[in-house]
């Protein structure tokens, strides 16, 4: 049985990127009060990985949105989202298998979507596993 963010106990997936995605959405649910309602994961060619989550902000945030403080609210977040990074990459690496040579965070306050890339190390010789799943995504 997996162990989420929070200490829970979770049912494995059948698929690693919905297990990502799951993982998102518990790390910006517990680092900002308020988890994305939609998420989704996927590669990017063999080495990326690309995390969009989306309907995440806080009613405060939506107000300071409102208010024209876009850039308040962008340097809020990424200042969490980079705090957060090491359990990140951490979560990506144990669900993969792979390691996570960078994390790269954004966040779009005026259409309440944020961006975790990651780029991974490049795939042993010889590991079927992984290639095998880049062509099911």
């Amino acid at each position: 049985m997996l162990t989420s963010p929070s200490g829970e106990q979770a049912q494995p997936t059948a698929s690693p990127l919905l297990e990502i995605a799951n993982v998102m959405v518990h790390l910006y649910k517990d680092a900002f009060g308020r988890g994305p309602s939609k998420t989704r994961a996927q590669f990017s060619g063999s080495d990326a990985l690309v995390v969009l989550l989306e309907d995440m902000m806080t009613i405060a945030e939506r107000q300071l949105v409102a208010l024209g403080e876009q850039a308040r609210v962008r340097e809020q977040r990424l200042f969490l989202q980079l705090a957060l990074e090491d359990k990140k990459r951490s979560e990506v690496e144990r669900i993969l298998g792979r390691r996570a040579l960078a994390c790269v965070s954004g966040t779009d306050p005026d259409r309440d979507v944020a961006a975790e890339v990651f780029l991974l190390e490049p795939h042993p010789a010889g590991n079927e596993r992984h290639a095998c799943l880049e062509v099911l995504m």
